[in-house]
């Protein structure tokens, strides 16, 4: 498999921090799009369907995925959707068109359902307000309605909802990609920043202390990056704590080196962004740091997508269900490196989407549940992240030839570590094609408790319903210290965690 057999040392060390871990980079999406919520966490007739309708075999593995919050209902549905068809009796609720997919959509899961989903799966809701087709007014209505204790109308309609309790909200998202062209009400910067920071107001009138969202760009080709967000937090700083990125990563032309790249791209998007938000803050003469809510990301194969005017009016159905190889799983677990190398700045992260719709998880209506291949470095990543998010430095070992990034090392890593228990936790990717790459590291007495790693001979593998392990991951042995030096093998194109204690 491999052309050479190199060497490489990686550093680290437990006084060089980069920050500390915000647990919500374990973030994923729900959007009322394809079948996310229906046939996804939303079946009632479905065998294992509980009390709710809430599917707990997806609620299961859920858990297993270790998410901790959950950005709710959209997305580019979310521009076009009045949520007050989604509460009260289900048979009095409209049935809608929903303009961003082109979808019939039932409003039988709405904001009452999701909430009681999110107790169930253990995970923090993140909710976006419509200020595409809506604005201020619906935001701080639906505020209310989720926040306020019983007392005034709106609360008190979500009592009557069977809900007594507030559902106690505390991060909210002012819309979505409103500099895109798709998207239903999309705005120039000017508009949106205006729009953001009179709805910020109105907000924080009913609740001070939320934690807003705005919208930043919906990615880093858009021709006004950097502008956008230059514009908009003039204008929003002092009202939001965190500013949105969203990227997506596919091979473009066959070109599966840049792809198995695709962190640069990610790094590289971050660094522009705290640049900008810096640079606001320097105008502002401001003591306050602002940071970021990286709360769309995966790989996706857009090539495969028609575009939403390609999509027929239609029920609810299969839209954009990817299966992934294992080398997405290799750049999954690569972009996950990367949002831990910024602990520092980016506090909130969403994988998008949760279930079906490019997601970890996938469904058959009424049938079986099982796990692709993008779950599993999410999932490891998520389970032994320690606290403290460290610095590592890697000497040696080769480059790789991209033709979107030029030359980039070949090895990808960061590591965290757990005061409490001495563990270092080190997360690292041999982004190469071709050369398995030998990896020495100082352990400073510590011992080899694990080495967990994710390859395969078939770099096209997936999983299915009918092979759902095809692709898992692997204890590897042999990785042994020796002279206090720790070494591991690394497999072209593979994930690896490696647990020192």
């Amino acid at each position: 498999m491999s052309r050479h057999d190199l060497v490489a040392r990686l550093v680290v060390d437990p006084a060089f921090v980069v920050g500390p871990l915000d647990r919500r980079v374990f973030g994923s999406f729900v959007e009322h799009m394809g079948r996310c919520v229906y046939t996804g966490i939303y079946e009632p007739e479905h065998p294992r369907a509980d009390a709710d309708g809430f599917r707990e075999d997806v609620l299961e593995l859920v858990r297993e995925l270790g998410v901790t919050a959950i950005r709710y209902p959209g997305g580019n549905f979310v521009s076009n959707y009045d949520w007050e068809d989604g509460v009260g009796p289900k048979d009095q609720r409209p049935r809608r068109l929903d303009l961003a997919w082109r979808a019939i959509e039932p409003n039988q899961f709405g904001t009452d359902e999701f909430v009681a989903w999110s107790r169930k799966a253990d995970v923090q809701p993140i909710w976006a307000v419509n200020l595409g087709t809506r604005g201020i007014r619906e935001a701080v209505d639906l505020l209310q309605y989720c926040n306020l204790p019983a007392g005034t109308a709106l609360s008190d309609r979500r009592v009557a909802n069977g809900s007594p309790q507030p559902h106690n909200i505390k991060i909210w998202c002012l819309g979505n990609e409103m500099d895109g062209p798709w998207q239903i009400g999309h705005k120039t910067a000017e508009e949106y920043a205006r729009l953001a920071e009179e709805t910020a107001n109105a907000m924080r009138r009913v609740e001070p202390d939320l934690e807003l969202v705005a919208c930043g760009s919906s990615n880093a080709g858009m021709p006004t990056f950097g502008e956008w967000e230059r514009v908009v937090l003039e204008r929003t700083y002092d009202l939001v704590d965190h500013i949105s990125l969203h990227a997506y990563y596919e091979p473009r032309d066959g070109d599966q080196a840049s792809f198995l790249a695709a962190a640069e791209e990610m790094d590289r998007m971050i660094s522009s962004v705290i640049a900008t938000a810096d640079h606001v803050k320097a105008l502002k003469r401001s003591d306050k740091e602002l940071t970021l809510s990286f709360d769309e990301w995966n790989v996706w194969y857009q090539q495969h997508f028609p575009g939403e005017l390609g999509l027929g009016i239609r029920e609810a159905g299969p839209l954009i269900e990817d299966s992934y190889t294992v080398d997405a799983a290799v750049v999954v677990g690569s972009l996950l490196i990367t949002l831990l190398r910024h602990a520092d700045r980016v506090k909130i992260a969403c994988l998008a989407q949760l279930v079906n719709v490019i997601a970890p998880i996938r469904t058959e209506p009424g049938g079986r549940a099982w796990r692709q291949t993008i779950f599993h470095p999410f999932a490891l990543t998520a389970r032994y992240a320690g606290p403290t998010v460290l610095q590592t430095a890697i000497a040696g070992g080769p480059e790789i030839d991209t033709a979107a990034f030029g030359k980039v090392p070949a090895l990808w890593s960061t590591a965290t570590y757990d005061e409490n228990t001495g563990e270092t936790a080190i997360f690292v990717v041999n982004r190469s094609e071709t050369d398995k790459i030998d990896l020495e590291i100082p352990v400073n007495g510590l011992q080899v408790a694990e080495h967990i790693a994710l390859y395969d001979e078939d770099r096209s593998a997936v999983n299915t319903a009918d092979q759902p392990d095809r692709v898992t991951p692997r204890t590897v042995d042999g990785t042994e210290i020796v002279d206090g030096v720790c070494t591991a093998t690394l497999p072209p194109a593979s994930w690896h965690l490696i647990r020192l204690s």
